[in-house]
């Protein structure tokens, strides 16, 4: 087949549709590049709507609405059968020897024949006793301060009244200590606690009493927060955690420190290294903090960390989920290996793993770690200085350099039975915090806020110490309280 030769004007066009291919194919490439950009996208917002509080940080209460794949969970079956456990204390009632009041129902006629029976003495008696309230009434007291006059030096004298009887007419420390257990441990806002009040004892009660009364309680406990600080400074373990709050409609931080035993709580504008030096513990604690890895934590090098499995595993989940991840299925079952194996050791009673386990398991742990930094080899790491045009490292290569990076945090409740393998016990212990803001919205007032963490610090201590909350109030009001 002959070619046919290019004429000129076909010649003097080449250049212009040189061109023009050009411009199409930067068109394309560019067409090319916003696609990937577009489904990129769609991935990310398809992955962000399949998170929920199972694989990842995000609390149950946003779980509603959201499309939750059904998936295993990550609690292992148990032994123990449904229901309470032996040893466990239940709440059923069950009849006293002494009831403060007995009725007699009395057998007057035979319901066979009709005979007269109120003569005839009983051959048993059938026992039904009813727990019920007593008519609530407030006792309103009255002292009286003798007045005499010496009728040797007409001085005149005042018997004393007894102290905290200051006033011609006030609330006593039963009725004070009611009113801050309903508003800061039942978290009942201000208009309601006066409401229910007023229906429960007929006696109407100011929100201004109530502010006063939770004023009087902080100042009373100033002493005792020092206390519970210093217990929790001392202590092997300690738990941290932080919460957005919102303060007269603007943002706030409240960070918890708690142990088994002791809870302290503190507000700050702050998030940061800032606000945990405000609060006073961790600048000089020496034992484990455990906490999320939130880096300002990190900051204080004079104790050791711990960091959270709870939100390890949850991580993972969404690792395998979202990315199919294999080296995170591994890693989350070895965790959960780990878990088992030491808390079967702690319940024979050992203080420790052996040093072949420990050995084994740190083994398996940078097995898993090293096999998905191969899979990531072209992503950068997270600390890796930026260049124009590099994709966005993955929420799983985060996770995987975060535990390449700090595997003795991550495995520490392997060797050291005191450290929990999650950080479950802060998160418990400012859980209602977010309850009182969901019942409340908002704090009104600066004031409220420092209130509501010395207060419910005490209250949270009270509990893990078996104390009965509403007596020990009371007793924040009454003189020399035994705190």
């Amino acid at each position: 087949m002959e070619t046919r030769p290019i004429t000129l004007s076909e010649i003097k066009s080449l250049p212009q549709a040189i061109a023009v291919i050009e411009e199409l194919l930067a068109s394309l490439v560019q067409f090319e590049e916003r696609i990937a950009a577009l489904e990129a996208e769609n991935k990310r917002l398809k992955d962000q709507l399949k998170l929920d509080s199972h694989n990842s940080s995000l609390p149950p209460s946003a779980d509603k609405g959201r499309q939750r794949k059904s998936t295993t969970s990550l609690r292992k079956k148990s032994s123990r059968k449904p229901g309470g456990q032996k040893g466990h204390k239940g709440a059923t009632l069950k009849q006293v020897e002494r009831p403060d009041q007995v009725v007699l129902h009395p057998v007057s006629l035979c319901c066979g024949c009709g005979q007269d029976l109120s003569n005839t003495p009983e051959t048993d008696l059938q026992k039904r006793q009813v727990f019920d309230l007593p008519p609530l009434n407030l006792e309103v007291i009255e002292h009286q301060a003798e007045v005499k006059r010496c009728p040797r030096c007409a001085v005149v004298n005042c018997g004393e009244f007894p102290s905290g009887v200051s006033q011609p007419v006030q609330y006593g420390a039963g009725v004070k200590g009611l009113l801050v257990y309903l508003n800061q441990e039942q978290l009942i806002p201000y208009q309601r606690t006066t409401a229910l009040f007023a229906d429960v004892f007929g006696q109407p009660v100011s929100q201004g009493t109530l502010l006063n009364a939770n004023r009087e309680c902080f100042e009373q406990l100033a002493g005792c927060e020092t206390r519970i600080k210093q217990e929790i400074q001392q202590a092997a373990v300690v738990n941290f955690d932080e919460t957005g709050l919102s303060e007269n409609g603007k943002g706030i931080w409240l960070h918890s420190a708690s142990t088994l035993t002791h809870t302290h709580y503190f507000a700050h504008p702050k998030r940061g290294k800032e606000a945990m030096q405000a609060a006073g513990i961790l600048p000089h604690f020496q034992g484990t903090a455990v906490h999320d890895h939130w880096e300002s934590y990190q900051l204080f090098e004079n104790c050791e960390h711990a960091f959270c499995n709870g939100h390890h595993l949850r991580e993972l989940v969404r690792a395998i989920e979202q990315d199919d991840a294999q080296w995170a299925r591994e890693m989350k079952y070895l965790l959960l290996d780990i878990k088992t194996t030491v808390d079967t050791a702690r319940d024979e009673g050992k203080l420790e793993l052996s040093a072949s386990q420990i050995d084994d398991f740190n083994r398996q742990y940078r097995d898993i770690v090293n096999q998905g930094l191969q899979l990531y080899l072209t992503e950068p790491r997270a600390n890796a200085p930026p260049k124009r045009g590099r994709k966005k490292q993955s929420k799983a290569k985060n996770l995987l350099d975060r535990l390449d990076k700090y595997q003795t945090e991550t495995l520490r409740f392997m060797t050291d039975f005191r450290v929990p393998f999650d950080n479950n016990q802060a998160e418990r212990d400012i859980r209602m915090t977010k309850v009182k803001q969901k019942i409340s919205g908002t704090f009104r007032s600066p004031s409220g806020t420092p209130y509501f963490c010395r207060i419910r610090g005490f209250i949270s201590t009270l509990k893990k110490q078996g104390i009965n909350a509403l007596d020990a109030l009371t007793h924040t009001f009454i003189p020399n309280p035994p705190v």
